[in-house]
């Protein structure tokens, strides 16, 4: 039995068009543009700036502010844009509103209303992100995912790029212009899948198809089975991967305080850069083999082995080495699972609502990252943090292996 069988999803053998998929890729990159340069270097650096030695609390803070106002829009944007049964409208919208948030961010001076403010970019960006991720479950069918996930894995190189180019010192950007130009780039990549895509229609991705009740009992378990195994282990990678997304130059700083944000920002282009031939390969060797679940747990056992040996690391060439071996696995693995869970979703018609739910793996993280954060850096060092990570990416692991393995 195939692994499209184990997991109850039908196969689809209609392909999409290449134009469809390359544009789609480069929006959802524009997505990560829209986030990754402010939140891993301009953001903190702003609340350096306001704060000084207090950064890390209130980093923590402002990302557990701003995951719920992510969660509450994800979840509810992609509801909407099934019952409109529109993903543009959101889409545009999403685009503009993050986008004043963004350009205006750099005028706020205290930390309370900056707090709200990064709410509103949330709830903004997301009304953006929640309607685009479901526009692929809507026109890439499932002989295409793997593939899929490797064009996604794009998505965090173009915004770790992003953010190297904004701080390069020889630009001396302001704080406002940087910002600028973040928005730029996002509407620049994010609105030619909008006028240019021109996706052949997918019908039988759209529409529920009717089962008979006989065929229903038997792999809504099967398929109910594989959405809860594969949202708790994208949890628990997503759990790690927040914690250095917050802390990774502060971290890079307490085992060398020369660290910038210019070398910190080209460290994390080269590990999403290193993770794209990876993705792309593994994700054709997925569709080819029929076997997409399983580089997913390959790739979850290696981010525990990077975060193991993270946590060992007391140089900053021995800290390097271990965040490029989680960083690439942990692209590797984010990329293709995002593609991987529109097979496992159990209904077309609710997709964007489900997206939503299956989006808390990425903004639950930043709830609870913040307090394992405080509670365990301040006495047992960034050390004690790794290591507890690296344990869940194994857990991780061991989930998508049960996914994996043939029925």
């Amino acid at each position: 039995m195939s692994q499209t069988e184990v997991l109850g999803v039908p196969a689809q053998a209609a392909p999409q068009t290449k134009r469809f998929m390359l544009l789609y890729a480069l929006a959802w990159a524009g997505g990560a543009i829209g986030y990754v340069p402010f939140l891993t270097l301009l953001l903190p650096a702003r609340v350096t700036e306001l704060t000084g030695p207090d950064a890390v609390e209130w980093l923590a803070y402002i990302a557990f502010v701003g995951a719920i106002a992510a969660s509450l829009a994800n979840l509810g944007f992609g509801w909407l844009s099934d019952v409109v049964r529109s993903r543009r409208t959101f889409i545009f919208a999403g685009l503009i509103l993050s986008s004043l948030a963004l350009v205006t961010a750099a005028q706020i001076d205290r930390l309370g209303p900056l707090l709200i403010h990064i709410a509103l970019w949330q709830f903004g960006l997301n009304m953006m992100l929640s309607p685009l991720a479901a526009l692929a479950g809507d026109y890439v069918p499932d002989g295409q995912k793997g593939r899929l996930g490797g064009l996604l894995s794009f998505a965090p190189a173009i915004g770790g790029l992003s953010g190297a180019l904004v701080t390069i010192p020889a630009l001396a950007l302001s704080r406002d212009a940087q910002l600028v130009v973040v928005a730029c780039m996002v509407a620049a990549c994010v609105l030619p899948v909008m006028f240019f895509g021109r996706p052949n229609a997918m019908p039988q991705l759209t529409e529920d198809a009717p089962q008979p009740v006989n065929e229903v009992a038997v792999q809504l378990p099967k398929a109910g089975n594989a959405v809860l195994r594969m949202w708790l282990s994208r949890l628990l990678v997503q759990i790690a991967e927040a914690s250095l997304f917050a802390f990774l130059l502060l971290w890079l700083r307490s085992l060398d305080e020369t660290m910038g944000e210019s070398e910190t920002a080209r460290l994390f282009s080269l590990v999403v850069l290193i993770a794209i031939p990876l993705a792309l390969a593994l994700g054709r060797w997925a569709d080819m083999r029929d076997k997409p679940m399983l580089p997913l747990a390959g790739a979850a056992l290696v981010c525990a082995v990077g975060l193991a040996a993270m946590a060992a690391s007391n140089s900053l060439g021995s800290g390097i080495a271990g965040y490029v071996i989680f960083g690439v696995a942990g692209a590797v693995f984010l990329s293709l699972h995002s593609a991987q869970t529109l097979r496992v979703l159990p209904r077309a018609r609710t997709r964007g609502r489900d997206l939503g739910f299956f989006n808390l793996t990425n903004t639950v993280p930043s709830l609870i990252m913040p307090w394992l954060t405080l509670a365990l850096v301040p006495i047992f060092g960034f050390a004690g943090l790794f290591a507890l990570l690296a344990v869940m990416a194994a857990m991780a692991s061991i989930l998508m292996f049960s996914v994996s393995k043939p029925k």
